[in-house]
């Protein structure tokens, strides 16, 4: 089965169970986004948490949220 490779920053604030995730990028081998996060790892924010960066092999044609939602 064909993957794609998302590039996730999650940056998780100070005294607070409060992040805030960006999605960097989507790549079709992991190596590339291993290099994008080479890239941007000194930029403003990132360079703060380079722990902060996960990549996240997805596959494609296939369904990744199945249980629905509950509305606020």
């Amino acid at each position: 089965m064909e993957s794609v490779f998302l590039l996730w920053h999650v940056h998780r604030f100070r005294d607070s169970d409060d992040e805030d995730e960006k999605l960097i990028g989507v790549y079709r081998i992991r190596s590339d986004a291993e290099a994008a996060i080479l890239r941007v790892r000194e930029k403003p924010g990132f360079s703060g948490q380079p722990e902060g960066f996960q990549i996240s092999e997805y596959p494609l044609n296939k369904d990744h949220w199945t249980e629905g939602f509950v509305e606020a």
